[in-house]
């Protein structure tokens, strides 16, 4: 058995699923257009850049979820998957997936994005563990807090929380033949240098050379 892990937002996916589920939510009304439009642009390219703040990254895209009952969260969600996740998941994709699942290997989606947004889309690929930043909830009555609980998975906080799950199942990188990461980011660049089979999928322009550099290999799942 080998560990597979996979980004998600540009790798599985032909986009970003934070950034749409801003959008989709500034499209429904539910948060004003001028005030957010601008500012989730923002945080995008600064995550493009390698200059992500993740904690004032989350505190704005935590907010959101504070102010609505999560059945009304839900069902939001279901309608953010049918028309605006599914169109980004390409056969290329999930035929990958399920290859390191055929094969009988670990298999986990590794993301920064919270796992309110990503839960349903790891379902979606089949994926059974998903290791994502998680948004804390009162546990009496399931809202949102609006902050993080734990670790952002996010640049060396992916492998804190990576060796963390391993732990938690008994097991450890170094016990695996191989392990893979797939993702498109030079904010990855920590858990790609990890593996022993890192692979750059259609990546950015810093990820590129770094691959090219270094041998990696550098796949399209467009």
């Amino acid at each position: 058995m080998d560990l597979a892990l996979f980004d998600l937002d540009n790798t599985l996916l032909s986009g970003d699923s934070d950034f749409e589920w801003a959008q989709f939510l500034i499209d429904k009304g539910v948060l004003d257009r001028e005030l957010q439009e601008a500012k989730n642009q923002e945080f995008y390219e600064q995550y493009k850049a390698g200059t992500l703040d993740i904690h004032a990254f989350l505190d704005f895209q935590l907010l959101p979820l504070t102010r609505h009952e999560r059945a009304e969260l839900d069902a939001w969600h279901a309608d953010f998957m049918r028309l605006r996740i599914r169109p980004m998941i390409g056969v290329a994709a999930r035929v990958l997936v399920q290859k390191h699942q055929d094969a009988g290997d670990l298999t986990a989606m590794v993301t920064a994005t919270n796992s309110f947004v990503t839960g349903p889309i790891a379902r979606e690929f089949g994926i059974p563990h998903l290791i994502a930043t998680i948004p804390a909830q009162d546990p009496g009555t399931g809202r949102y807090t609006g902050k993080p609980r734990g670790l952002p998975a996010f640049r060396e906080g992916k492998i804190t929380r990576v060796e963390g799950w391993l732990e938690s199942l008994g097991l450890w990188r170094g016990g695996f033949a191989r392990s893979y990461f797939y993702s498109d980011s030079l904010n990855d660049l920590p858990l790609l240098s990890l593996v022993s089979d890192p692979v750059a999928v259609d990546p950015d322009d810093t990820l590129r050379a770094h691959a090219g550099k270094s041998g990696w290999p550098i796949i399209s799942l467009r």
